[in-house]
């Protein structure tokens, strides 16, 4: 019989026997860390194993498939929507002990990781070889390349290079049961059979565990900048990132930032100052003049040659629509600058309330004005402050509803919110995540957007894969 966690002695025998040390944990006190992710929810695991090799996953996902003893895979734990939380209980399976860089090959343009590699310490080991994994999500700098498979990570640099699906040759993987499967290839061309690689990435560990990962390259690029652009209106905003576009160019990053977030964020920063954004900063205690109303970030690359007529050409663009201001940095460390303003949304919300329900709508570009107009409409009549921002390039939007959970009016007006800005993503013909995905906390809404048909067969592919459902269960569909 099962005691209290949901194993019977036997059981956890066995996976003391499998993975002995530390690498077995039942501990409370031990576990508890891994029964979250950065959605805040919470289930204590019924244990936790920490594998070293292939063997172990083998040997693993043959007696959990055998014993029907659910699986939850778990990297970094940095999605927001649930995806690595053990609900219903099961063992999670941490696989940051598989954090190897087995190759990387610049005739090939190919390297293959093991999937508990960081992806900042990835992208830093390539830099010296002159190699380039675009896939830039704003956890770089702690996930890892297994957990941004497994979700299909995005990130600022999408709009020119992609995300992490376009960037994924091949998969070594387990099943349930023991057997393993390689898909792809290392070549970065494959028509060969259903595309099964495309298929697991973004699966979120439904399907199978991932051992191995063979990843695309490119040349790095030798150059690159950033313009920090600030506008009087969102409307001109929009109508600036329009004119980059028409100009014929394709930016590495088109980030928004618009009125609310700025305010925000100018909380917990320091100016620029004068010397960088002219007399216009003088007195203003925000690091962007204080008529600025919308912030584009625009970030382009390329050989240096090519750099400088890009940049010509999206200044020009920009400076016809009226900005209140632009600067442009060349220099790493002046970029990291303007970029970390970006990167502190997220901790800067905080300010406005101690709960937060984060979405990841897309938008088509022409809607984005609409779409935002909207979701503030929803966040004045409900009385909830909603920030908005993201990657304005591909229509993905970032709202974060922030609100108090301990208050009931606080915590009703949250819902109610994040319930109406799902509806207007839809009417607007978007879609309800661009990258986090649907994990627990918007599972629930996959019928809005995906017919009954397609539901289906997402049913039966599971069930091919994984005919007990034991893999991280409950979660994305």
């Amino acid at each position: 019989m099962p005691d209290l966690n949901g194993l019977t002695g036997r059981q956890q025998s066995f996976l003391q026997a499998l993975f002995p040390g530390e690498d077995y944990l039942d501990a409370p006190e031990k576990t508890c860390v891994y029964g979250t992710d950065a959605s805040r929810r919470f289930v204590a695991p019924w244990a936790v194993v920490r594998p070293r090799e292939l063997g172990q996953i083998r040997e693993l996902l043959r007696w959990a498939h055998q014993e029907q003893v659910p699986l939850f895979p778990r990297a970094r734990a940095t999605n927001v929507v649930g995806g690595c939380v053990p609900q219903g209980g099961g063992v999670v399976v941490s696989c940051l002990g598989m954090n190897r860089i087995l190759e990387i090959n610049g005739e090939d343009f190919v390297a293959q990781v093991e999937p508990g590699v960081i992806t900042g310490d990835f992208q830093a080991r390539l830099r010296e070889p002159a190699l380039y994994y675009p896939p830039d999500p704003a956890s770089a700098r702690f996930s890892t390349l297994g957990g941004n498979a497994a979700t299909c990570a995005g990130g600022m640099r999408a709009v020119k290079y992609g995300v992490t699906r376009d960037y994924v040759l091949g998969i070594e993987a387990v099943l349930p049961g023991g057997e393993m499967i390689h898909t792809g290839a290392r070549t970065h061309k494959n028509v060969v059979g259903l595309d099964l690689t495309r298929l697991l990435v973004g699966s979120a560990g439904t399907l199978a565990f991932f051992t191995k990962l063979t990843l695309k390259l490119l040349p790095l690029p030798p150059a690159q900048a950033t313009l920090m652009v600030g506008f009087k209106s969102l409307d001109l905003a929009l109508a600036a990132s329009a004119a980059v576009f028409r100009a014929g160019i394709l930016p590495v990053a088109m980030e928004l930032m618009p009125r609310e977030t700025l305010e925000c964020v100018a909380q917990i920063v320091e100016p620029l100052g004068p010397e960088a954004l002219g007399p216009k900063a003088l007195g203003s205690k925000a690091p962007w003049p204080e008529a600025t109303n919308a912030l584009l970030l625009v970030k382009c690359d390329g050989r240096p040659e090519g750099l400088l007529e890009d940049l010509a050409l999206t200044r020009r663009a920009l400076e016809g629509v009226g900005p209140c201001f632009l600067v442009e940095a060349r220099d790493p460390e002046e970029e990291d600058r303007f970029w970390e303003y970006r990167r502190l949304i997220n901790p800067a919300s905080f300010r406005l309330g101690k709960d937060k329900i984060s979405e990841d709508v897309t938008l088509p570009r022409s809607k984005v004005a609409e779409g935002i107009v909207g979701i503030r409409e929803i966040a004045g009549r409900h009385g909830v402050p909603i920030l908005t921002f993201g990657h304005l390039g591909d229509g993905n939007i970032h709202t974060n509803i922030m609100f108090d959970a301990s208050d009931e009016r606080q915590a009703r007006g949250a819902g109610l919110a994040h319930d109406q800005i799902l509806d207007l993503v839809l009417r607007l013909g978007g879609v309800l995540s661009g990258e986090h995905g649907l994990g627990l906390t918007k599972r629930k809404h996959l019928e809005r957007q995906v017919g009954p048909v397609e539901r289906g067969l997402f049913v039966l592919i599971k069930r091919a894969f994984d005919p007990h459902g034991i893999m991280n269960p409950g979660k994305a569909y």
